[in-house]
């Protein structure tokens, strides 16, 4: 799947197309650790149909905000509550963007009507 700005056979930042040596390699966390996130719930990669893990590049992203949090102290449980208040965040950011791009265009539209 190729967005529409998407240069040809790069991958878009959500689909997992890296092992998981790889990602501990991109990200600076072991693969242990990477297991250990996903058990808590704080990661989901994508699985590949035999199963294998595949992380995205939006996944190590969220591995190094892991890694981040907890150099500052921050139990993975409290990483899970900072995460998911996050991404809430992110949604509703994106729903206000959303919803400002729908009241300007029906504003632009009073402004200059179509001409019949």
């Amino acid at each position: 799947m190729i967005a529409p700005d998407q240069p040809a056979g790069v991958p878009l930042p959500d689909q997992g197309v890296f092992g998981i040596s790889t990602a501990a390699e991109l990200s600076g966390a072991p693969a242990q650790s990477l297991r250990l996130y996903e058990r808590h719930g704080l990661l989901t990669p994508a699985r590949s149909d035999g199963g294998t893990r595949r992380y995205s590049s939006d996944d190590i992203t969220r591995i190094r905000r892991i890694t981040a949090l907890l150099a500052a102290g921050v139990n993975l449980t409290g990483i899970g509550h900072i995460l998911n208040l996050e991404d809430a965040n992110t949604a509703l950011r994106e729903a206000n963007a959303s919803f400002e791009n729908a009241a300007t265009g029906k504003e632009n539209k009073r402004r200059h009507p179509p001409r019949r």
